[in-house]
């Protein structure tokens, strides 16, 4: 296993974080995985004895499920507190009974991180990250709260998920301007059939040194291998009832077939090198895995160990580049005539 800086905290994170989605089972968060406690065990066990640091969930999995099973895991297989990173989230709706049940409000976000405090059974997390943008609470009230909680010692370091790039340069600048602590890292989606994020969010992530996390490195099993163009897939598989994230099919397929070439000449799976390109990219310090069982996760940690050489990179990035668009190739245009040396005849 491989660690890499966390944006600029100085803390190192392994390469492959363990998301939890599949852990736990309330209301539709059970099509994800709906893991009981024996097997979340097993899952964090075999994670940790593999190398992984990095724990990643939020307070909405399976309404708090997820982060209290994560918490007796930790517990129960008695993981070295200073050994482990622990990542978890707040914006989403915990509770449809109250108005206030939702959002970045100082006073959401300050009874969820006790919240999820007490599940996960910790006196602080290594990591809270706001979970998407709040369009009611202004962004300096979300940023006020979250530095409070830097100071009083509940939380290490703060990120985010899912905001465009102007959401997090703004952000960025109201921290800096107020002294605050800043965002140190984004989780987002990234796939090599969805580099949507290397438009502006990419630039932004290595011009301000944050770190990247990826969620649905898979896009949500698409990249598996094990579904056809025509939508045929696994029986049980979560892109059988849970048709997310967004992806253009078309692209993907010509990508999986790309990529099953790739895995017969490594004799990987086509779901490793998918993982593979991904840790592969410069801007990515940890990708996030789930699984369902031991054998799931053996193969995506198995990933980490696969070595794309540049004909490999090469194809991969040919079948998955995103098409031109303004003002990604006037600035490329523009940038090319000041990069290169000047000169006389």
């Amino acid at each position: 296993m491989r660690y890499r800086l966390l944006g600029q905290t100085g803390m190192y994170v392994s390469e492959i974080c363990l998301g939890t989605m599949t852990f736990g089972s309330q209301g539709y968060w059970k099509v994800m995985g709906g893991l009981a406690q024996d097997s979340v065990n097993a899952l964090v066990k075999g994670a940790f004895d593999a190398g992984v640091n990095f724990f990643d969930t939020a307070n909405v999995y399976s309404l708090g499920q997820s982060e209290a099973l994560l918490g007796e895991a930790f517990k129960a297989l008695g993981l070295p507190r200073d050994e482990i990173v622990v990542a978890t989230k707040a914006f989403g709706v915990m509770s449809e009974d109250s108005p206030n049940g939702r959002g970045q409000s100082r006073y959401h976000i300050f009874n969820q991180i006790d919240a999820s405090l007490k599940r996960l059974q910790l006196d602080h997390v290594d990591l809270y990250q706001i979970h998407g943008f709040d369009p009611v609470t202004p962004l300096e009230e979300a940023l006020d709260s979250l530095n409070d909680l830097v100071r009083s010692g509940k939380v290490r370091y703060i990120g985010l998920c899912n905001l465009a790039a102007w959401q997090i340069m703004k952000g960025l600048a109201i921290s800096e301007a107020k002294g605050q602590a800043r965002f140190q890292s984004v989780q987002a989606y990234y796939t090599i059939a969805g580099r949507d994020l290397e438009r502006e969010v990419i630039p932004l992530i290595e011009d301000q040194k944050l770190g990247l996390m990826v969620w649905s490195p898979l896009a949500g099993g698409l990249l598996s291998g094990k579904f056809d163009r025509d939508g045929k897939g696994p029986d049980g598989a979560r892109r059988s009832t849970f048709d997310f994230p967004l992806v253009d099919k078309e692209r993907a397929f010509n990508c999986v077939d790309a990529m099953r070439v790739i895995a017969k000449k490594h004799a990987a799976t086509v779901a490793g090198v998918a993982l593979a390109w991904l840790l592969h990219q410069r801007a990515v310090t940890s990708v996030i895995i789930g699984a369902k069982n031991p054998e799931q996760l053996d193969q995506n940690l198995a990933a980490g160990a696969l070595v794309l050489d540049d004909e490999d990179l090469a194809s991969l990035n040919a079948v998955s580049q995103l098409p031109p668009e303004y003002p990604g190739w006037m600035l490329e245009r523009q940038g090319s005539n000041r990069t290169k040396p000047p000169s006389k005849p």
